[in-house]
């Protein structure tokens, strides 16, 4: 199994987040992680953004692949998709999804730096095959609710953490079992 993680906003990977805990256990069972810093976390260019995840893609069989995102890193994702869709690709880019924490669009325009990151009004799809939606109860990052944003539309499996907040190293997540647990089953 390969396993892609994508990281959000102002995120340089640290030691200690979640994902990176994530990419070791993996690698640690004898999967094949890639992890990588995509451009310019602090002021993110989405086609710089999609180029990257694009490149990550190339030469990746789908149908061993699990994508695990967080925060811009799910929006970053979502564009693939939807520009796949627009391009009239039905085949599915990986085999399972995870959005951990997804940014809904109106915050996303709220703040400049990532504004172009949102949907606006395009149709939300996976390309994937199992859609996993995870988010805590209170995300201000998503304040219309991620099962009914993100979860509903794509007809995806929804998994709320009571009081997780944006499911941040500042919210008490470094491990975080249940990432992996949804990741491996």
């Amino acid at each position: 199994m390969t396993y892609l993680i994508l990281h959000g906003y102002e995120n340089r990977r640290p030691d200690g987040h979640w994902q990176r805990w994530l990419a070791s256990e993996l690698e640690g069972s004898g999967a094949s992680v890639r992890y990588p810093q995509l451009p310019e976390p602090d002021e993110p260019v989405l086609d710089d953004w999609v180029a990257a995840i694009e490149a990550e893609l190339a030469g990746t069989d789908p149908a061993s692949l699990t994508v695990v995102c967080h925060s811009l890193g799910c929006a970053a994702w979502l564009v693939v998709a939807a520009r796949r869709a627009a391009e009239g690709r039905t085949d599915a880019a990986a085999t399972r999804l995870l959005l951990v924490a997804p940014v809904s669009d109106p915050v996303l325009r709220g703040i400049p730096n990532v504004a172009g990151f949102a949907l606006d009004g395009e149709a939300v799809h996976a390309a994937a095959e199992h859609v996993i939606v995870v988010s805590g109860d209170a995300d201000p990052y998503c304040p219309e609710g991620a099962g009914r944003v993100f979860a509903e539309p794509l007809g995806a499996e929804y998994v709320t953490v009571a009081g997780g907040g944006h499911l941040t190293i500042d919210d008490g997540f470094g491990p975080f079992p249940l990432v992996l647990d949804l990741a491996t089953r």
